[in-house]
Formats: structure tokens, C-alpha cells, sequence
């Protein structure tokens, strides 16, 4: 496995074509354990996997905390490659709940500050909100990145879930590197407008959820039963008949993979390799095992035939049910 090297942007970092997305060695699919969250991302490292990506909300400062001793335990050459991408914005109460995004000048500086000192680094890579503000203007969030910037706090603006008319706002205001969104076999959306608005502008996609939070990892099995504090519990497209469709589609693509000698987890991670050099692959691996099957998918060529068998198999739109609850639907920019 040689591991890819993509650029975020025009002006962005050189990242590796894989990111580790560390959510999930905190908070929202059930229990984890954390040496091994640790221990994979020293191996992703060690792999060549330049990029984490977080969220100070996640498990209300966990996941940074998390990061932070992986990399303070990390060998210093491992330790250097790491660019780690933060995401801010989300409000949240000591039950866990959800309060709405706070873009505020003073928020973000604020939420930057605590980050910074849970992660132990002295600048950030990749700043970003997580979700849009309603009540702030996109240009005042991202003008306090900037300033963050002149400051020596981070290093490139980036956004997440947000919308074509968005995008343009804030690449007016400030230099953005990338748009991180969902993107998947079984999530397309992006294809209609906001992505070729970032390839007008320059900007690369970072896509989370490419195997759509192991719906499509070929893993997921028709009776299992999911945990309370796992989010796949309330997410429409793991309930009843979207389940049973969803994995349908599943097995369709995994004779695809079959046939040449892969798993369903590294095609569908391939595919989204192959729709261009601007984009960026995050996995939410969070053991060492489901790293190394996600590294295979680098080694992975697909050609027209396997693009075109795959689009048959997974057409666009054929998922069923929608990507979040209804009202977490209610925050996404991107579906306006």
C-alpha cells in the first residue's frame, strides 16, 4: 500500500488522500475503547495518514483530549506529519443535548482557545464550523477564522455542510481550503451544485461518511441491534424497510467486490477516490482491524466497466430514507 497525497484547495495543505475521522472513538456509535481508538491512530500514522479529523464537540472535548494523547504518545516524526481539522460551533448541555451553532466572532475564538489546549498544539490546521449559523452571517464566522489566522492560531479555513451560495460567501471573505459534506455511494447529493461550485473556486471536498456509518461496509448485519447511545439507532435509513432496501443494495455491491477479490468496504471507499483529485476520503475507522481494510481500498483501480457496474448496482438516489433525523435535516445548509 503507497499511501496518495492530495491538496486541500489552492492554498490548502497536502493531506493524504485517506483521513482518519475520529468521531467515533468517542461518542454516538456506542461504547469505545480507548486504547484502541489510540493504538489506530498510531498505526494510521504510521501508515502515512496525515489527517485526523474532530470536533470539540465531540463527547463535549473527549475526542480532542483523545487526539491529543495519541499524538503526545505518538513517535515526534509521527507527531509532525499530523495535521488535525477541528470542527466547532455546536452547543451542547451537561445531558448531552443538542442546543443549535453559535458562529459569533467571540465564539469562535473562544472555542478555538479550548480546543488548542485539549488538543496540546499550538495552532490548528483546518478550522471550521460545523454547521452554519442562521443567525450569523457567514462572512463574520469566517472573518474570525481569518484573524486566527494572522494570529498564528490556524492555519486554513475550512466548512462543513454548507451550500453553494455559502461556499461562494466565504471564499469572498477569506482563502477556503475545503468543504467538508457527506459523500457516498448512497449520498450524492453534493453532485448537483456544491461540487462543481468548490471545483469553480479551487476548493476540495473532504467526504465523511463514505461508507455511510458502516451501512455500506459490508459489515452490517440484517439483525442487529444497536445500542441506545449508538446515533444509527434514530438514523432513518438503519429503521425497518430502509434498512432491509439499504442492504439490498449492499449485496449487490458486494458481488461486485467479489469479483475482483475486494471487500464491499474498500470499493465503495475506491469509488469515492475516483471521482477526482480534489477529494479527500475520510474513514471513521476506530479499530486497528477496520483501518487496515480501509487502507486496501488505496490499492484499489477501478476502471469504466467497474464504474459502470457499480452505478447500476447503487444508483444515484437509491437509498432509502433520508441521511439524518428530521430535525438535524432542519441544520444542513447543503440541503437548501
Amino acid at each position: 500500500m503507497t499511501m496518495r497525497t492530495r491538496t486541500l484547495g489552492t492554498t490548502g495543505p497536502q493531506v493524504s488522500a485517506l483521513g482518519l475521522g475520529c468521531m467515533g472513538m468517542s461518542a454516538l456509535y456506542g461504547d469505545a475503547d480507548r486504547a484502541e481508538a489510540i493504538a489506530t491512530i498510531h498505526a494510521a500514522l504510521d501508515e502515512g495518514v496525515t489527517l485526523l479529523d474532530t470536533g470539540d464537540f465531540y463527547a463535549m472535548g473527549h475526542n480532542e483530549m483523545l487526539i491529543g494523547e495519541a499524538l503526545r504518545t505518538a513517535p515526534a516524526a509521527r507527531r509532525e506529519q499530523a495535521l488535525v481539522s477541528v470542527k466547532f460551533g455546536a452547543l451542547r448541555d451537561p445531558a448531552g443535548g443538542w442546543s443549535g451553532y453559535d458562529g459569533r466572532p467571540t465564539a469562535v475564538k473562544n472555542f478555538a482557545a479550548y480546543s488548542l489546549q485539549r488538543l496540546g498544539v499550538d495552532h490548528i490546521d483546518v478550522y471550521r464550523i460545523a454547521r452554519l449559523d442562521p443567525d450569523v452571517p457567514i462572512e463574520e464566522t469566517v472573518g474570525a477564522i481569518a484573524e486566527l489566522i494572522q494570529q498564528g492560531y490556524v492555519r486554513h479555513v475550512g466548512l462543513s455542510e454548507v451550500g453553494a451560495e455559502t461556499v461562494r460567501r466565504a471564499a469572498a471573505t477569506a482563502p477556503v481550503a475545503d468543504v467538508q459534506i457527506e459523500y457516498s455511494l448512497i449520498s450524492r447529493g453534493i453532485e448537483q451544485s456544491i461540487l462543481p461550485v468548490t471545483r469553480e473556486l479551487g476548493i476540495s471536498i473532504t467526504a465523511y461518511g463514505v461508507l455511510s456509518r458502516g451501512l455500506i461496509s459490508g459489515h452490517f448485519a440484517r439483525d442487529r441491534q444497536l445500542a441506545a447511545n449508538d446515533f444509527r439507532a434514530h438514523s432513518p435509513r438503519f429503521q425497518g424497510d430502509n434498512l432491509r432496501h439499504n442492504l439490498d443494495l449492499v449485496d449487490a455491491l458486494r458481488k461486485i467486490a467479489e469479483q475482483k477479490g475486494v471487500t464491499v468496504a474498500q470499493i465503495a471507499i475506491a469509488w469515492v477516490l475516483s471521482r477526482g483529485e480534489d477529494i479527500v476520503s475520510l474513514i471513521g475507522a476506530r479499530t486497528r482491524e477496520r483501518l487496515s481494510e480501509s487502507l486496501g481500498a488505496l490499492d484499489v483501480t477501478l476502471d469504466e466497466t467497474d464504474l459502470a457496474a457499480i452505478e447500476e448496482a447503487v444508483p444515484a438516489d437509491a437509498a432509502a430514507g433520508e441521511r439524518y433525523p428530521t430535525a438535524q435535516m432542519a441544520h444542513l445548509d447543503s440541503e437548501r
